[in-house]
């Protein structure tokens, strides 16, 4: 069932991260952004595109991360580990700025901005504690970083869910900036708490 999950988290973050590369730099600027949100997009091209870049480059590395035989390739999962850094904490800031222009008003802006600044967080704790040795501990704020990072996945998805249902943009997209990684949060903490090295 695990097993099974994370593939599927694996696919999901490579489809995402390659709709994103193509949808933001193949294709005409701002076409793939729901139509309330391309004044902004207009406005501030290169904040969200920077933005845009970093996070497709995580969502795209941070699950093989978690693959036991490329963990095991040192120099491999320590590369890879330096680009998802990088490329969350670039993908941190810009989406800093980002949440300040963010549609759905104060909570939505609010939302974006803690995600932000967790993601931020979660990454660098994961590297201090890589540094000092603590491998359950990086092991556990890896996780918490990754699930944040899912969010890019979980929040198209509710917006797909949203207009099936047949709701407007402007009336639920304001609960995404929350409910796009929130639940994240609670599965990995959930994930953290059922290894063995969590409970010895």
């Amino acid at each position: 069932m695990l097993k099974a999950a994370f593939w599927l988290t694996l696919v999901s973050s490579v489809a995402v991260a390659v709709y994103a590369l193509v949808g933001y730099f193949f294709l005409t600027p701002g076409q793939t952004v729901h139509p309330s949100m391309q004044s902004a997009y207009a406005a501030h091209p290169w904040r969200i595109l920077i933005h845009v870049a970093a996070s497709l480059v995580a969502l795209a590395v941070g699950p093989w991360q978690f693959i036991p035989a490329l963990r095991r390739r040192k120099a491999l999962h320590r590369g890879l580990g330096f680009a998802y850094f990088l490329a969350v904490f670039i993908g941190g800031i810009s989406g800093l700025f980002t949440a300040f222009i963010a549609q759905g008003g104060l909570i939505s802006r609010a939302g974006f901005t803690v995600l932000s600044l967790l993601w931020v967080g979660t990454a660098m704790a994961a590297l201090r504690a890589i540094k000092r040795g603590d491998y359950p501990a990086h092991e556990a704020w890896a996780i918490r970083s990754f699930a944040l990072t899912f969010a890019a996945v979980t929040i198209r998805l509710q917006l797909g869910a949203g207009f099936a249902a047949g709701q407007r943009f402007e009336d639920f997209y304001w609960m995404l900036s929350w409910t796009c990684w929130v639940p994240n949060l609670l599965v990995a903490e959930w994930l953290i708490r059922r290894r063995p090295s969590a409970q010895s």
